[in-house]
């Protein structure tokens, strides 16, 4: 069964409006726990990640802790949770979602070492902070080929197996950047809404297969462990600094740099509690598509979406036809009543005539 925190309330998670009391009864009564399962955590050395593998090893089940080639060492995957008590469910590799033998190959590692795979968790990401003018080429096409193509080869590699078992679940990790445009994210943001089209279509294509999928779209999660020698600072995100239009203070461009630097370690929304309520999304029936993860989350997208529903009414009298004005239906007439328009109404007449004459019928009578 779907269940929040303890500590945090339900609507610090889920969008309002989504579920209603009659709802959330049909959730609670719909969903069952699959039991203990396997599962593969893309991105296991960021935040979210080693959050989301701890809460898997809490409760039982068995995981690959996929870490980033470049980035973290065999040794460190191997020895991250070491002291965990649940340590020998844990099996700690290295991959490149960038490249699909890199991925195709701990897919592999994964089934040879617990025979099965039941949840594939991604939760590698990279962004660069910055104007859109400001990134280069290269910078935009990798992001593109991490959070994009990174999530196709996870999803290429593994539906096969999937679709042989006859069950799999995807925990994508998208961003509240996947619903709104940041200032100073814009090719992050561009990812993140191309992965959020590409899950949403692949859903529809899946569904006969037992196959399910949801995209988790956290808004400002804090980290929560004290040892945090294997995060960044700054997460994910590269902060690019500005060329000389871009570089005032109060510049839009500089949203998303003053954002992270202001907030710091003092972001609202807990990692391990998010990671708690994601493990459960692999263990019920029923996911949902998307799960906002933090009230940031739910008021920001809540206004866009609101502020779309405003932009639609305004302008939607531009595809419809505009309604007659009082009285234009009246202008053919004098000021008695008469049609001033007689000769053409009577020529209508005539041509009616002549239909009538010339008509098959008429002839054969």
């Amino acid at each position: 069964m779907l269940l929040v925190p303890g500590a945090c309330s339900y609507h610090d998670f889920v969008a309002p409006g989504r579920c209603g009391a009659s709802r959330r009864a049909l959730i609670g009564a719909a969903i069952e726990d699959i039991g203990i399962a396997t599962l593969m955590v893309f991105g296991g050395t960021g935040q979210i990640g080693r959050s989301l593998v701890k809460s898997c090893l809490n409760h039982g089940d068995s995981v690959t802790v996929v870490g980033r080639i470049f980035e973290s060492t065999r040794e460190q995957m191997a020895q991250a949770h070491l002291h965990h008590p649940q340590a020998e469910n844990a099996f700690g590799t290295l991959c490149d979602v960038r490249d699909y033998a890199s991925v195709n190959r701990v897919i592999d590692q994964t089934l040879d070492r617990f025979g099965r795979i039941d949840c594939i968790a991604n939760c590698s990401g990279y962004g660069v902070i910055g104007a859109c003018e400001d990134q280069d080429e290269h910078e935009i096409r990798n992001q593109f080929e991490t959070n994009f193509m990174g999530t196709v080869h996870i999803i290429q590699a593994s539906l096969p197996y999937f679709r042989e078992q006859g069950a799999g679940r995807y925990i994508i990790f998208s961003s509240t950047s996947g619903a709104l445009g940041v200032p100073g994210l814009g090719p992050y943001c561009a990812t993140k809404y191309a992965v959020e089209g590409l899950i949403e279509a692949m859903l529809y294509e899946v569904d006969a297969f037992n196959i399910k999928a949801t995209l988790v779209e956290p808004g400002l999660v804090r980290r929560d462990e004290a040892d945090t020698s294997m995060v960044p600072r700054w997460g994910h995100f590269l902060i690019k600094p500005a060329s000389e239009p871009y570089s005032h203070a109060t510049s839009p461009a500089l949203h998303a740099k003053r954002m992270v630097q202001w907030l710091g370690d003092k972001q609202p929304t807990s990692a391990q509690k998010c990671a708690d309520l994601v493990w459960q999304l692999g263990h019920c029936s029923y996911p949902p598509l998307r799960l906002l993860l933090g009230s940031y989350a739910i008021e920001s997208i809540r206004d866009r979406l609101r502020s779309v529903t405003e932009e639609l009414e305004d302008w939607k009298h531009l595809h419809f036809p505009v309604a007659p004005e009082p009285g234009s239906s009246g202008e053919n007439r004098g000021e008695d009543g008469e049609n001033k328009g007689g000769e053409n109404v009577d020529r209508e007449g005539d041509m009616e005539m002549e239909v009538e004459e010339t008509s098959p019928t008429s002839n054969k009578e």
